[in-house]
């Protein structure tokens, strides 16, 4: 009964909070899509800009382009000198940071509410205006093979995940590390970086998102204003979402100057994108295998049997194509990585044979939406979703229908979903163990 009532708080908060922020959705005629969510509890502001191209668009051979592009866009244009845009961000106290993905480039700025012209200003001349010397673009890829190092191939565990995340999705761009692979960065010149601005970075490619204590009849002008002048040009063609077909199982034995082993299992599941009706039950799966002191494989192998020292399963369903189904353990002392795996393929069995009791779903539930409330308390985790969801194809109102689509799976649903997508020939199966370095 507890899990129930929390469930009907949750849902009551959600729909009280998407009630007192409205959104706005609007296209200007250069194409540029432009979110506005209103919330007025303080006099701050979130601005994002988001680019639907990320490491997935690289063409083969230029691995850790759209990173490296990323790093150039804080290098200076016509009208901005190098390093002068952090130092506008510094003196007026704002926070500045981007990042690149396999399937988007989203670049932002946190600030007090009254510095929005400035802030659009700026990201709107470097939609148009960018400055990419010879000079600058091979100052930054020794800065990016020195990133990769220092967080890769310096580090044994992440050198076995790239491994290993390479056979996950083989055949498409989820394949290549994002940073990309450091025989590629070296052979990269600063023409294809020009070619890649000019053909990504156009409005029509791009969404706004401002968050914060504004209103549709301030902002709009301002961002027509500014964005608004930005010529228009073709977005370039992007494949549709899709689910790949079952790739078969793929095993490997990663030896690494690791001193603790770790079992990996990953499978290839639908998203949301590509399969919103089963988003939500293998979010629910997930929740009872990992979510939290009470879940499965806490209770059973942690705690219970003492057969694994940490396990955990994570569900990453918010991508253009292929999501993971993600299950990995370190094994307890003297256990080995195979009796590891039978553990854990046993608890998916079961899963898979005998649906998840009500007590579970309603524990579960209460879990998933509070961690979504939580998250959704910032400025900056709603200014996300927006962007995320808008870039991914995704329709953003689906977000205020999170609790109702999240209370409609069934037991029976999270029993099917075991029972579709975490097969074998869905399955990668990694060892990483103590060896040499290879």
């Amino acid at each position: 009964m507890r899990y129930l009532l929390l469930i009907c708080l949750l849902c009551a908060g959600w729909a009280s909070a998407a009630e007192q922020s409205p959104t706005h959705d609007f296209t200007l005629d250069n194409g540029l899509r432009v979110l506005l969510r209103e919330d007025h509890r303080a006099p701050v502001a979130v601005l994002m800009v988001w680019y639907k191209v990320g490491s997935y668009d690289e063409a083969p051979g230029q691995t850790g382009l759209a990173h490296l592009l990323e790093h150039m866009m804080f290098r200076g244009t016509e009208k901005v000198a190098p390093g002068d845009f952090s130092r506008m961000m510094a003196r007026f106290g704002a926070e500045e940071n981007a990042f690149t993905s396999y399937d988007y480039t989203a670049y932002f700025e946190k600030f007090e509410v009254s510095r929005l012209p400035l802030m659009l200003e700026l990201e709107a001349d470097r939609m148009h205006n960018l400055t990419i010397s010879d000079e600058d673009f091979f100052r930054e890829r020794d800065v990016v093979m020195e990133e990769r190092r220092q967080r890769t191939d310096d580090n044994p565990s992440a050198i076995a995940q790239e491994k290993l995340a390479a056979l996950t999705r083989p055949g498409s761009g989820y394949a290549s590390p994002v940073i990309g692979w450091r025989e590629e960065l070296l052979q990269l010149q600063p023409d294809q970086a020009r070619n890649w601005y000019k053909k990504w970075y156009v409005p029509a490619n791009a969404t706004v998102v401002i968050a914060g204590d504004i209103s549709r009849d301030e902002v709009e002008p301002l961002v027509r204003k500014y964005f608004g002048a930005v010529p228009a040009a073709s977005a370039p063609v992007r494949l549709t979402p899709r689910l790949a077909a079952a790739p078969g199982e793929r095993r490997a034995v990663i030896e690494v100057p690791v001193e603790v082993p770790s079992l990996y299992m990953a499978y290839n599941v639908p998203t949301l994108a590509t399969h919103p009706e089963d988003f939500y039950a293998l979010t629910m799966l997930s929740g009872v295998l990992d979510g939290g002191y009470s879940a499965r494989i806490e209770t059973k192998l942690v705690r219970g049997k003492k057969i694994v020292a940490g396990a955990g399963a994570g569900y990453d369903g918010v991508s253009r194509g292929d999501g993971l189904f993600v299950l990995s353990a370190t094994p307890a002392d003297g256990v080995s990585l195979q009796t590891v795996e039978a553990a854990l393929q046993k608890e998916l069995d079961a899963l898979a044979s005998t649906p998840p009791s009500q007590q579970e779903m309603a524990r579960v539930r209460a879990g998933v939406l509070s961690g979504r409330v939580f998250g959704m308390d910032s400025l900056f985790g709603q200014a996300m979703e927006l962007g995320q969801m808008v870039t991914l194809g995704i329709d953003w109102k689906m977000a205020d229908a999170y609790a109702e689509n999240l209370a409609k799976v069934t037991p029976e649903d999270v029993q099917r979903v075991a029972q579709q997508w975490l097969v074998p020939q869905r399955r990668t199966v990694g060892f990483i163990q103590k060896g040499a370095q290879q």
